[in-house]
């Protein structure tokens, strides 16, 4: 089917902030924010993500397995259709979420609704394209991951971390190979109208609302409960991998983490930038105790991360050098600068702390990305904070809050990931932790 594109089509429109409402589809939460951009987005948004997995590796295949047949048509046509459209679109998978992803000017949002619940309604799962074009998709994201010692050593931290659930693998593997039936099953749970959320951007919610509810009110997909899983709980742990002898050019690198089994505070996000490690200008060293910590050693990086979840967070440093002698002394100062963030905290790094985290929750409203880690979990709540609400959180932080946060989180046993020379990398309680 082709169409000529009128200039009627593509509207101009005045910033809107994001109210969430449900759909008269069976409860499916429906947010959008509205910038006044010549193009608009819609994710459906599915509670699928790795750590509801009812067979190891199955959300990964779930992910690939997106756009291709379906009811509708075959996965050719699905292509052919969305680029006569002039649209994109693209699929991904967090801990927590799988994200169906359509872009396209404003005003088709009719035609990509109606793909995306083709997708989540009529997917065939059939054998010979799970075979031919997600299996190989598969195998390259696992081995790219396996090859990057930075993604390798967060995915073991997570396991180590929190074993089930949220420790569950983004990763399918070739040790336990997943069926197409398996993802078929996992997908008629998944795609529970309950366990679904739509969020657009350059699009009201209300045009958003009626286009979703034309879409999906016409189509079959699953009416059951949504997938679940167990409550978080922390342990932490210790694991030393080789690096992989195909990592042409990887550097050895070691994770030190620390998490907790409950909601994430402002705290965490202020505690990673009081270590940094990013600078506020390219290619040049940064001023936070890590960037300088970093800087003695030629080509090495120390970056701190704080990765909130629904009921979790874990909080750390990843250490990486061009050798792994580098990365034993530069992980000697990171641990040091870690336990003394249990200390009183100068009121003048906690300001640049405090600043970057506003600063970093503000940047994240400017892209399509970043509005998904940031309103998923809220749209899912059913109540959208704005910037203000998430402002108003850091005005308590203090320096004695922080200091209270820190000691309470490593009294917890540490997660640490060695990936490299394993003769050469420090274990954990040499490195006194």
């Amino acid at each position: 089917m082709s169409r000529i594109l009128r200039p009627s089509s593509i509207r101009s429109a005045v910033r809107q902030y994001a109210t969430v409402s449900d759909a008269a589809v069976g409860g499916v939460k429906v947010a959008a924010i509205d910038a006044g951009q010549p193009t608009s987005s819609v994710t459906v948004v599915v509670k699928a993500g790795s750590r509801y997995e009812t067979t190891p590796g199955v959300a990964h295949c779930l992910k690939n397995f997106a756009f291709k047949s379906t009811a509708q048509g075959s996965a050719l046509k699905t292509i052919r259709e969305a680029e006569l459209y002039g649209g994109v679109l693209s699929s991904a998978l967090s801990r927590e979420h799988l994200f169906l992803s359509a872009e396209f000017l404003r005003g088709d949002e009719d035609h990509f609704l109606e793909l995306l619940a083709a997708v989540l309604s009529s997917t065939k799962f059939s054998p010979h394209e799970y075979n031919e074009l997600v299996l190989p998709t598969i195998q390259s994201d696992s081995m790219a991951a396996v090859q990057d010692p930075r993604i390798l050593a967060l995915d073991v931290a997570h396991q180590l971390a929190f074993r089930r659930g949220l420790g569950n693998s983004l990763f399918a593997s070739a040790h336990s190979p997943v069926l197409a039936e398996q993802v078929r099953d996992y997908a008629h749970q998944a795609f529970a109208k309950s366990n679904l959320a739509v969020f657009g951007t350059g699009i009201s919610t209300d045009a958003l609302t009626k286009a979703v509810g034309s879409a999906f009110g016409s189509s079959s997909s699953a009416s059951g409960s949504s997938l679940s899983g167990s409550a978080t709980q922390y342990y932490g742990g210790e694991q030393r991998l080789p690096l992989d002898a195909h990592s042409s050019g990887a550097h050895p690198t070691m994770v030190i983490a620390f998490g907790s089994a409950s909601a994430p505070t402002p705290e965490l996000s202020v505690l990673s930038h009081l270590l940094g490690g990013t600078s506020g200008l390219k290619w040049a060293p940064g001023v936070s105790p890590l960037s300088l910590a970093a800087d003695k050693i030629p080509g090495a990086s120390a970056k701190a991360f704080a990765l909130p979840y629904s009921d979790a967070g874990l909080f750390g440093v990843v250490i990486s050098a061009p050798t792994s002698a580098g990365v034993k002394s530069l992980s000697t100062e990171v641990v040091g600068l870690i336990q003394g963030l249990q200390k009183e905290v100068k009121e003048d790094e906690l300001k640049r702390a405090v600043a970057k985290a506003r600063f970093e929750a503000a940047s994240a409203t400017e892209t399509k990305d970043g509005l998904l880690t940031t309103v998923v979990p809220q749209i899912v709540g059913g109540k959208l904070k704005s910037l203000e609400d998430a402002f108003s959180g850091f005005s308590n932080v203090s320096t004695s809050s922080v200091a209270k946060a820190a000691e309470q989180l490593f009294k917890n046993k540490p997660t640490v990931v060695a990936v490299g020379d394993l003769h050469v990398l420090p274990y954990a309680d040499e490195l006194k932790l």
